[in-house]
């Protein structure tokens, strides 16, 4: 059965663009208010490129594209500049809460120039973003002194609001109907390409866009992949295989994420079938301490199940999502990350539990796990598409 979209969010995804409500943009722009102060800042530089950098975003509606710059000073509107003049209209019509130009010859030499026009001074600038080294080197040359705020920025952004959930709801039902869609097309002939063709198929229509599709597929006899591929091949499914897959789709920057492993034209073999049952059970325990309150300490020891079973994992089995990739970032004892072991989750955060098993030469593994939002008593699941380790 395809993912089913709450009525009441249709719409949000019906609308020619939509856009959060006024009180939501004030409350962050209070919020990055309040850590300005707290941190002696009194302007705020945000900077994205190459369609990153959440931050502009998150304080002006314009979802990055190219090269864009902003300036925030509390209790004066944003300036923003843009690299492509073409995306100039678009800009405008969306970010209404920036006046937005074209960034010229230098976009950061334009924001150099707002900053002195706006009387900054070294030392009480603050800076979110991906900002190279060259736009670096104008703001210093300038000014002297920037001060980063991306770790406070993190921190604002990890409990979302009951809007943010709502656009991530979405997310999470765009990225569930690419799953399926693999899973209905995932038939001995087909390639890994054709695959992600028919992953983009299930969102695109309803104004989705991709952040990632790895696929993944070989032989359970004669394995030679533990998990999806950055790159999809030329590789044609054949009977008696896995294909696995790691999906985010996205609404305006509103991402879920969906782990899931099948088996085409027959049952799992034994091996696969006691790497997924590992799987489960580690997800099944990680997801049982969680809820506001609880550690990463606690998530760490309930991945222990992983190797009791006597696998290993090859990547995180726990991180924080929902406008980038957050802390905690928490691996197994085999693949262990370094983290603040007493760092508490809260309500309202969202978080990606994906275990993912695989054998100690790393030559076999499965995919399995979503993204969760934390409540005070436990977890709520953001996706719909059923767990287990379906026969395709």
């Amino acid at each position: 059965m395809a993912p089913v979209l709450p009525e009441r969010l249709r719409p949000l995804l019906d609308a020619e663009y939509p856009r959060f409500s006024d009180a939501e943009i004030a409350r962050r722009r209070k919020a990055m208010a309040d850590v300005m102060v707290a941190n002696g800042i009194d302007h705020l530089v945000f900077y994205g490129a190459s369609w990153t950098g959440s931050a502009v975003q998150w304080l002006t509606q314009w979802p990055v594209t190219t090269e864009c710059a902003g300036v925030f000073t509390p209790g004066q509107r944003d300036r923003m500049f843009i690299h492509y003049y073409n995306h100039l209209p678009l800009a405008r019509r969306l970010a209404r809460e920036a006046d937005v130009d074209w960034g010229g010859p230098s976009t950061l030499g334009n924001v150099a120039a707002e900053l002195k026009a706006r009387g900054a001074r070294g030392g009480r600038i603050g800076l979110i973003g991906p900002l190279g080294h060259e736009g670096h080197a104008i703001l210093k040359k300038a000014f002297g002194k920037i001060v980063s705020l991306g770790r406070e920025y993190v921190q604002l952004r990890k409990v979302k609001s009951a809007e943010e959930l709502d656009w991530f709801r979405i997310g999470a039902w765009m990225s569930d109907c690419g799953m399926q869609a693999m899973a209905d097309h995932a038939k001995p002939g087909v390639t890994e390409h054709e695959l992600a063709n028919e992953i983009e198929r299930a969102y695109v229509g309803n104004g989705g866009q991709t952040v990632i599709h790895f696929i993944g597929s070989t032989s359970m006899a004669e394995p030679s992949i533990p998990a999806p591929a950055q790159y999809t091949s030329s590789r044609k499914l054949q009977m008696g295989d896995i294909v696995f897959a790691e999906i985010s789709a996205h609404y305006y920057g509103h991402s879920g994420q969906v782990l899931r492993s099948y088996a085409v034209g027959g049952e799992p073999s034994p091996l696969y079938r006691n790497m997924h049952a590992a799987a489960d059970a580690a997800y099944d325990a990680i997801v049982g301490v969680l809820k506001a309150g609880a550690t990463a300490r606690q998530v760490f020891e309930a991945s222990r199940v992983i190797e009791d079973a006597g696998f290993e994992t090859v990547d995180d089995v726990l991180h924080g999502y929902g406008g980038g990739y957050f802390p905690p970032v928490i691996g197994s004892t085999t693949r262990e990350n370094p983290h603040n072991r007493d760092e508490q989750f809260a309500a309202g955060q969202l978080v990606v539990v994906q275990p993912n098993v695989v054998t100690s030469d790393g030559r076999a593994g499965v995919q399995t796990g979503e993204m969760l939002l934390i409540t005070e008593t436990g977890v709520e699941r953001m996706h719909d598409l059923p767990r287990g380790f379906t026969v395709v």
